[in-house]
C-alpha cells in the first residue's frame, strides 16, 4: 500500500472509464472508508445510495448537468446527509473525501460531482432516487476503472498560507 501523502497527491478527478465493472469488494472497501470518516460527536449523519445498473447510471447522467461521465462509469455513490444534524455537510464531505482516496488506493478512478447547495439538482436527484425527506444528496461520486491517466498534483501555494494571523 502507498504511503498516505503519496496517495493524497495521486488522487485526481478521473472522468473517463473503461467498461470493466467495479467489484463488490471494492465497493464495500470504499463504503467502509467513508464510514471511517470523522464526524461531529460521532453522529455519522450519512447514508449512501449505490447505483450500478447501466440504465440507472445513464439516466442519472441526464438528471445532473455535469454528470455525463456516468455514462461510462461502472458505479456511482450518492452521499446523502441527515439535515437534522448540524454538521452534516462537513461530516459527509469527510466521508466523500475518504471514498475518493479509497478509490485511488484501489486503482480506481473517481470524481466528486457536487449537488448541494444547488436547489434544482438536489430536488431532481432526491426525487429520482427517492431519497428520504430529512436527507439531502451532497454529491455524486462517479467510480470506475480509469481510461485516462493523470500524474500526481502539486498545488501548494505559499501565498495562501498565513502564519499566526492573516
Amino acid at each position: 500500500m502507498q504511503n498516505g501523502l503519496e496517495l493524497l497527491h495521486k488522487r485526481r478527478s478521473i472522468r473517463k472509464y473503461t467498461s470493466e465493472p467495479v467489484s463488490k469488494a471494492d465497493i464495500e472497501a470504499m463504503l467502509k472508508a467513508a464510514m471511517a470518516a470523522p464526524s461531529a460527536s460521532n453522529k455519522q449523519p450519512w447514508n449512501f445510495v449505490l447505483v450500478q445498473e447501466r440504465s440507472m447510471l445513464d439516466q442519472l447522467a441526464e438528471v445532473h448537468n455535469y454528470a455525463k461521465m456516468l455514462k461510462e462509469a461502472s458505479a456511482c455513490i450518492v452521499v446523502c446527509g441527515d439535515t437534522s444534524n448540524k454538521y452534516w455537510e462537513q461530516d459527509c464531505s469527510a466521508a466523500t473525501q475518504n471514498i475518493l482516496l479509497a478509490a485511488t488506493a484501489l486503482g480506481l478512478g473517481s470524481v466528486w460531482l457536487g449537488i448541494h447547495p444547488n436547489a434544482e439538482p438536489v430536488q431532481k436527484v432526491s426525487e429520482w432516487l427517492k431519497i428520504g425527506s430529512t436527507y439531502v444528496p451532497l454529491c455524486l461520486i462517479a467510480i470506475g476503472h480509469p481510461a485516462e491517466e493523470k500524474g500526481p498534483s502539486d498545488r501548494y501555494d505559499e501565498s495562501k498560507v498565513h502564519y499566526e494571523q492573516w
